[in-house]
């Protein structure tokens, strides 16, 4: 047996705490080496003197590791344990904070046992329920639907001036097709109708450009898209339908026409604001650039957010649109170039209104250090993204490959946090998935029915369900096109699974049956199980025949 890839933290993504009763214990071994796992536990200051055992089960495995795993109830909070571990060839171990030794003294298991000290309730990563039932629909505002406004029931007459670009042309960096809010409280009920229980906007704040990442005014909604009037009617409208909304917080950077920095360029060190800013010098200057900024925009300047006046100003923008409007929280956009200090003050106030207020980071890679109950519930699951471009985009992943690494995604985080993921297979920055796939509508379906599959909430970048195509940004952010289209009733059907209880609540296992992917979901009284072909032939598993290049669901 490789002791080397035996491994176990307590009080970390091996050890944690699902509430304030039940605790789920992670042992990773090699892959193929261990037989069987037992825990031994007992009450930390009893142990040497007490102890029961448990079986652990082998619950996922990737390219390098099995991973053994059990959930129960400790009859005390206080808990202490060590893994009795067995071979391929029938030799035991003990594995404690000592490694695996083949004997272990009990008598002074007080130096190195594995712990919970003590399961604190306030320490437990809170789950939000919604977001493991949500279906998601991401909107870029200017490109979704043109509407007129509505003001006391009649439409009125819209600016229409900064329109550069005709509906369905394809865009520029600099393109103005004139999509507002309008036009998404327009198209509510066809959004319900599809199966969408939530919205996610990307950013709709005052600035100059048509995706509004440079923000220069936080509390008024650009007058392009309707400003606040319109937000209204549409917060108002999803209320009534029961859907939720969430908004892009843009708290890493501003926009270059922010009030605040523009003081900073005119009076420099003399300005109140100059230390909300990361400058290296009395003010400002673009040539050369002596300002931190967002990649190498120097027209988005990064907010300085160790600043406790910084976090208190972005921290009252937070609560603003939740008290008075009534939003559901917030995608915190590239969350990851942020201080974990502001996040956790942000986190604070965001929940201190409520539980169910959710805070998705846009971490593209392995952000555990962001997900431990102090800072975000969930980040957008770009991890996700690749793995279903590199099996049916790319071909680089064999079925047994991409069960492999769905297995090490789930392992990177807490059980609670993956049932709040954001899965997604394209988005606003990325290429639109329809194009990588050529364009092939069976493995856009297929796709779409591996992300439902996943434990979380499931994210429709707007017009997927045309299906639209496009290239990167800013081609993947083209004006949808609002003829009929057949495959549009083809992801309705998808999704109507999304109600599904084992969708919300099941527990997952990926596994390759016959060339198959099948993903299993299962929870106390209905079990959902998807197989997905991905080859060019028919093949079957579990007496279930799926065409090539094609999915079924089953659901008992």
């Amino acid at each position: 047996m490789n002791k080397h890839a035996l491994y176990h933290k307590s009080d970390s993504l091996f050890s944690f705490a699902l509430d304030g009763e039940t605790v789920e214990l992670r042992l990773r071994a090699a892959r193929g080496e261990v037989a069987k796992v037992d825990l031994i536990y007992g009450q930390k200051h009893a142990f040497c003197q007490m102890r029961k055992t448990l079986a652990m089960s082998l619950s996922a495995s990737d390219g390098l590791f099995d991973y053994f795993t059990i959930r129960f109830k400790p009859e005390d909070k206080r808990l202490a344990y060590v893994f009795f571990i067995t071979d391929m060839q029938g030799k035991t171990y003990y594995y404690s904070e000592d490694g695996a030794t083949e004997k272990y003294d009990f008598s002074t298991a007080f130096y190195n046992f594995f712990q919970l000290a003590y399961v604190n309730p306030n320490d437990v990563m809170p789950k939000c329920d919604w977001l493991s039932g949500a279906v998601v629909y991401q909107i870029f505002v200017d490109r979704f639907r043109r509407a007129q406004p509505l003001c006391g029931g009649q439409t009125a007459e819209v600016d229409k001036s900064y329109i550069n670009l005709d509906w369905g042309g394809k865009p520029t960096p600099k393109s103005f097709a004139g999509g507002n809010i309008w036009g998404v409280v327009e198209k509510l009920d066809y959004l319900c109708d599809l199966g969408v229980n939530t919205l996610y906007l990307t950013p709709i704040f005052s600035s100059r450009s048509n995706h509004k990442y440079d923000i220069s005014d936080y509390y008024n909604v650009d007058a392009q898209f309707g400003g606040n009037e319109a937000f209204r009617a549409l917060t108002d409208e999803c209320k009534r339908r029961g859907v939720r909304v969430v908004l892009d917080a843009v708290f890493n950077h501003c926009g270059e026409e922010l009030k605040e920095f523009r003081d900073v360029v005119e009076k420099g060190r003399a300005s109140k604001y100059h230390d909300w800013f990361i400058i290296s010098g009395d003010k400002p200057t673009k040539r050369p650039l002596n300002y931190e900024v967002f990649a190498s925009c120097d027209y988005m300047p990064k907010w300085n957010t160790a600043n406790p006046e910084v976090q208190e100003y972005l921290c009252k923008i937070g609560e603003y649109w939740i008290k008075n409007y009534g939003i559901d929280g917030w995608r915190l956009d590239v969350s990851d170039e942020v201080s974990h200090e502001f996040w956790r003050k942000f986190r604070s106030r965001i929940k201190a209104l409520g539980n169910d207020k959710v805070l998705i980071g846009e971490n593209w890679h392995d952000s555990r250090s962001y997900l431990r109950g102090d800072q975000f519930d969930s980040i957008m699951n770009y991890a996700f993204t690749k793995a279903m471009l590199d099996y049916f985009a790319y071909g680089a992943l064999s079925t047994q490959e991409l069960c492999d690494k769905l297995n090490e995604l789930m392992m990177r985080n807490m059980t609670q946090v993956n049932f709040m993921m954001l899965n997604l297979i394209d988005s606003h920055d990325t290429h639109r998935f329809y194009t990588m796939c050529g364009k092939d509508e069976n493995k856009l379906l297929n796709a779409l029915a591996a992300e439902l599959f996943m434990p979380g909430a499931t994210m429709v970048y707007y017009g997927t369900e045309i299906p639209l195509e496009g290239g990167y940004d800013p081609d993947c952010r083209r004006c949808f096109d609002w003829s009929e289209h057949a495959f549009t009733d083809k992801v309705k059907e998808l999704l109507k699974y999304k109600k599904l209880r084992a969708l919300h609540e099941g527990d997952v296992k990926f596994t390759c049956e016959n060339g198959l992917l099948v993903i299993e979901r299962k929870t106390s009284g209905q079990t959902a199980v998807l197989l997905v072909n991905n080859t060019d032939k028919a093949l079957s598993a579990r007496g279930i025949d799926v065409a090539a290049n094609s999915y079924k669901i089953t659901v008992e």
